[in-house]
């Protein structure tokens, strides 16, 4: 995949060291070792398509990846966005593998029907990095997300405790073509049902959109109290779920008796803010920052041809083996008022 042989070396130099900065890779402890060195490869232009711009989360993603690309050292072609748009995106996948990418980073958000691009990308042998889902087939270089199963635990255990075990909560779920919306509307589903099953779930099916999740919220409210709201994507659910209880009269501080105790995912500084103000009770971290600067760094091994395997690496992840690849597991902590503070998290450092 090279241009020229005289970049061989080069990039095998290179290389070197950023293994030695991104990933531990320690091959005879059992870790996420690389298996091998540079292997003939080097470098090459990466093609990135931003999944969508209608979420803040995504959006500081963006950032995150226009940053990253200078500090990396990325030969990056102008970007992409695919707008949630499956058909969308194979169609700039084909602009990017067609201006000379040799790499491509994408975050599909139907992971069934993305499949066709990725065997059309393996017959070209262009790696692929797919950034916080987990296409469902098709061959991938590495995924690179968080244990979404645990935010849907985490959500559950949360609302559970704050509950007492009892109640009523809406679920605002995600698309569920996505691999990100089963695995949490899944494992919160099940968490309730075997701890909490006394707690009454409303599921409702948003397809990521704030305006659905609304107009099922407001409906829910008619209908009797709501004690609890798991939403699985405060980017674009927050916003309008706030509205919406402020019109209703239902945004209190948590000690009132009439507070809706709400638990989001995302991470993302409004969310952190609203926990401050007590709006919201807390939040899973996605690691938008973690998701840009691993998606970079996996892509430019790929080109030069590195290999990992399943094990911990040091940037306190863990990398398991999945059917069509693997994936890096990034950490994705709760937030409450008690951390929220913290100024290791991404969301505290957006604009510094």
């Amino acid at each position: 995949m090279l241009k020229r042989r005289t970049a061989v070396v080069v990039a095998g130099i290179a290389l070197v060291a950023l293994a030695a900065a991104g990933c531990n890779r320690g091959s005879s402890s059992g870790g996420s070792g690389a298996s091998g060195g540079a292997g003939g490869g080097g470098g090459g232009k990466v093609g990135i398509d931003q999944p969508r711009s209608d979420s803040d989360f995504w959006n500081s993603y963006a950032k995150y990846i226009e940053s990253g690309i200078k500090d990396q050292g990325i030969d990056a072609l102008p970007r992409t966005n695919s707008q949630n748009q499956i058909t969308q995106l194979a169609a700039n996948v084909k602009t990017l593998v067609a201006q000379g990418a040799k790499a491509i980073v994408m975050a599909p958000q139907d992971t069934a029907a993305v499949a066709t691009t990725l065997d059309d990308l393996a017959g070209k042998n262009i790696p692929v990095v797919s950034v916080d889902t987990r296409p469902d087939t098709g061959k991938v270089s590495m995924v690179v997300r968080a244990d979404n199963r645990a935010y849907g635990q985490k959500a559950c255990d949360f609302l559970g405790q704050k509950l007492g075990g009892k109640g009523t909560v809406v679920e605002f779920e995600g698309a569920l073509s996505s691999i990100n919306g089963r695995d949490r509307s899944e494992a919160f589903g099940d968490c309730m049902k075997q701890k909490y099953p006394t707690i009454k779930v409303l599921a409702e099916e948003t397809d990521w959109k704030g305006d659905t999740a609304s107009a099922k919220l407001q409906n829910d409210l008619n209908q009797g109290t709501v004690n609890g709201i798991y939403m699985q994507a405060g980017g674009v659910f927050l916003a309008p779920t706030i509205a919406l209880l402020q019109q209703k009269k239902l945004l209190v501080a948590p000690s009132d008796p009439k507070h809706i105790f709400i638990v989001s995912n995302d991470g993302i500084p409004q969310e952190f803010a609203a926990i401050k103000a007590g709006q919201i009770d807390a939040t899973v971290s996605q690691p938008a920052d973690l998701y840009a600067k691993y998606a970079l760094f996996y892509a430019k091994a790929a080109l030069a041809g590195q290999k990992f395997s399943a094990g911990p690496t040091d940037h306190q992840s863990n990398i398991i083996t999945i059917p069509n690849g693997l994936e890096d597991q990034l950490p994705a902590p709760l937030v409450t008022k008690d951390n929220v503070g913290d100024q290791s998290l991404w969301g505290n450092q957006v604009g510094k």
